[in-house]
């Protein structure tokens, strides 16, 4: 019965006490323990005025209100939002992965999968910093609000779309409004939860996955075989609005209810339409986010499409791409450093080794993953003979068990205050599981071994997820939680579209030579309709000759997919010596009723 008296209510309203802290930097060898001091005058009647610091911006402001203000109530409905939130996001995530690649070949464009990836998480990437800025500037909600009329607008355009260019777009928007809501939807949790616990909080929102994992599979398969992959995107472009309006509505709400008691937020800024058009530009830094985002953009895609452009690597077109956007990825980083007003970047987060050591190896972590993972299903289904769905419950595998174990990791942070040492484990766990996978990925060999490796790979992805978030969020203070998470979000999506262009590279150079070399002279006629459709590859007879011979060449590019993954993530054992083991349960963030 002892034991009963440690688990403590997790959903709490802080005293006043407890809320104001001031914690002292002190040093112990080379470890600085990261202190964070917050100011904040707040009232544990709720019929009286609350306070708060009028030099924090807008965005913080309001939520600080919010969570000073509102009752147990709102809270619970606010997390119980976001998990429904979070299982429509899933599902709809988890039809599009399977579905992806058949749409594709439909425009006969398989071996462009990568650059519809490439081309969205470069655009998103370039989203985060700016979004951190509406939410810092205008608020939570609001910025919310954009990001899902941008889903809203991907899905529906893809459920029209008449070409690949056009669906291209879509899953940009798509790519936007998906990501810049889970971003939204995490700073509100960081906004909303301590940080002891914030590793629970975001394992929770996380678990719908565990559904969604195999049901998005099941889904998939249905939709393209019984009804249309264009209903896929429309039916989540009416159910999206649906979901996400309640958490919108609750946060404004109480907002409302929270300025009543404070101040009248009826101010103007005095600006005409013009001048707030240039404040805006300038403030959300939209001359660097064109910079960043089409130099990123122009100077990955030529790695995928090197391999089809006339003379190779020695077209006029991807020297001038390659060129181009390098020319515009170092105008950036001088425009941010020299002429910015309002930086999309804080120079100064880049100082603290924690935050830097955090966002490295997330990045290494996406290019490892996704040096391989675009074309995994493509792969489970030409080269052992699964269905859309059975393809989907492997490759899903990995994801289903990481839900479990991310709230063992979310639990162990909360009782030890400490997350480093669950670094040590991870790193080398997930290095060894991409070393089997490419043993295991080859023809002729059994399912079974396939999800081995995804399931012990998940070991090291879970704690992968918590303690990137966790570990950036305690190198800084509230003011700055949008910001750091952003910049979190930008480097690991910058990740993706690096591991995309390595996979597009080594998929380019290697599975069409392969297939030159391996086709039976009765099929080379087909070689493009094979290398670029996967209808058509599935169309040849299981044992035949032809298709022992595409699924030789898929194990010839897979194996060096993730040679090169594999190798990529041996730099994450520096990134991990680089991160303090800061004790979470030492600092303080956030105030009233929160988890």
């Amino acid at each position: 019965m002892a034991d009963i008296a440690k688990f403590r209510p997790g959903f709490h309203r802080a005293a006043t006490a407890d809320a104001t802290t001031s914690i002292e930097l002190t040093q112990h060898d080379d470890t600085k323990t990261r202190a964070v001091a917050e100011q904040a005058s707040i009232n544990e009647d709720p019929d009286k005025p609350t306070t708060l610091d009028r030099g924090l911006q807008r965005g913080v402001q309001n939520v600080e209100l919010i969570t000073q203000s509102w009752s147990k109530t709102s809270l619970i409905a606010v997390f119980a939002n976001i998990w429904l939130l979070y299982f429509v996001n899933y599902f709809s995530s988890s039809i599009l992965y399977n579905l992806v690649p058949f749409v594709t070949s439909a425009y006969d464009s398989h071996s462009l999968l990568n650059v519809i990836y490439i081309v969205s998480n470069a655009m998103t990437a370039a989203m985060y910093i700016p979004l951190s800025k509406v939410l810092d500037v205008w608020g939570r909600a609001e910025g919310f609000a954009l990001m899902v009329v941008s889903a809203i607008l991907g899905l529906i355009l893809m459920a029209t779309c008449n070409g690949l260019p056009m669906f291209c777009a879509a899953y940009v928007f798509w790519s936007i409004g998906t990501g810049g809501m889970t971003y939204c939807v995490d700073v509100v949790i960081a906004d909303i939860s301590t940080l002891r616990n914030r590793g629970l909080a975001y394992a929770f929102t996380s678990s719908p996955y565990m559904i969604t994992a195999f049901a998005g599979a099941k889904a998939s398969e249905q939709f393209y075989e019984n009804i249309s992959w264009r209903w896929a995107s429309g039916v989540f472009a009416i159910v999206f609005p649906i979901v996400a309006a309640p958490l919108f509505f609750i946060l404004n709400m109480d907002l409302r209810k929270a300025q009543k008691q404070v101040f009248d937020d009826t101010s103007r800024s005095g600006r005409s339409l013009l001048e707030s058009i240039w404040h805006y530009t300038l403030g959300f830094d939209l001359f660097g986010v064109i910079l960043f985002s089409a130099g990123l953009t122009v100077f990955l895609l030529p790695f995928t499409i090197a391999s089809n452009a006339p003379n190779g690597w020695a077209s006029g077109y991807i020297i001038a791409m390659l060129v181009v956007g390098a020319v515009l990825l170092i105008g950036f980083g001088v425009f941010e450093w020299k002429i910015a007003p309002v930086p999309m970047l804080n120079f100064t987060f880049l100082s603290d080794r924690t935050l830097g050591g955090a966002c490295l190896l997330d990045a290494t972590y996406q290019v490892a993953y996704y040096c391989w993972a675009n074309y995994f299903s493509s792969f489970l289904k030409v080269v052992n003979d699964l269905s859309i769905s059975e393809a989907g419950y492997v490759g899903n595998a990995s994801d289903v068990v990481s839900q479990v174990l991310l709230l063992l990791v979310g639990y162990a942070i909360r009782r030890t205050r400490r997350f480093k040492r669950l670094l040590y484990g991870a790193v080398h766990i997930y290095i060894l599981a991409q070393g089997l996978m490419i043993r295991f990925r080859q023809p002729n060999q059994s399912v079974g071994y396939l999800v081995f490796t995804q399931i012990l790979i998940s070991f090291g992805g879970s704690i992968f997820v918590i303690v990137f978030q966790v570990a950036i969020l305690a190198a800084v203070d509230h003011q700055h939680v949008a910001a750091a998470l952003a910049l979190l979000f930008v480097v690991g999506t910058v990740g993706d579209a690096l591991g995309a262009t390595i996979s597009g590279g080594i998929w380019t150079n290697t599975f069409k030579q392969a297939l030159v070399r391996n086709l039976p002279p009765s099929a080379k006629p087909d070689l493009e309709k094979i290398y670029e459709g996967l209808d058509k590859q599935l169309s040849y007879k299981v044992g035949g000759a032809v298709r022992l011979a595409i699924q030789k060449s898929y194990g010839y590019a897979q194996t060096r997919m993730l040679a090169a993954g594999t190798s990529f993530m041996g730099l994450s054992i520096i990134w991990t010596l680089m991160i303090r083991n800061i004790n979470v349960g030492e600092v303080t963030q956030v105030h009233g009723a929160v988890f």
